[in-house]
């Protein structure tokens, strides 16, 4: 069971990035998923969570700007980067809770990180 981030690269202020987020493995069902970042120099932050409801939450430093959405039919999460600014300049990481039951047949709840994608924003 693995998360596989891509999306990430080099954009100038005031441009776009759509982020994508790939579930893989014997996974029998998935509830919140979540986008994070970490800065250079600065701890890790909660970016955008989607629930398995289909709630939304953003931080309030990319509401309006960023958009959270999944397609559970292909275990994939995405985030919309619009008017992006040199301070979303970050490592971007998801996670997802997942449920799923190891090669024993142990069912195991978990939250699973991606490997991030960078973000780089210029001024």
């Amino acid at each position: 069971v693995q998360l596989q981030a891509s999306g990430g690269g080099l954009v100038r202020a005031g441009g776009s990035l759509r982020l994508s987020c790939v579930a893989s493995g014997s996974i029998t069902s998935i509830s919140a998923m979540s986008w994070n970042r970490q800065a250079p120099g600065k701890q890790r932050e909660l970016v955008a969570t989607s629930t398995q409801g289909g709630n939304t939450n953003y931080a309030d430093s990319v509401k309006g700007r960023f958009t959270i959405s999944r397609d559970m039919a292909n275990y994939t999460l995405y985030l919309q980067m619009n008017s992006l600014e040199p301070e979303d300049t970050a490592v971007y990481y998801c996670n997802a809770d997942l449920f799923y039951y190891t090669y024993d047949g142990t069912p195991v709840v978990s939250r699973v990180w991606g490997q991030g994608t960078l973000v780089t924003v210029s001024s």
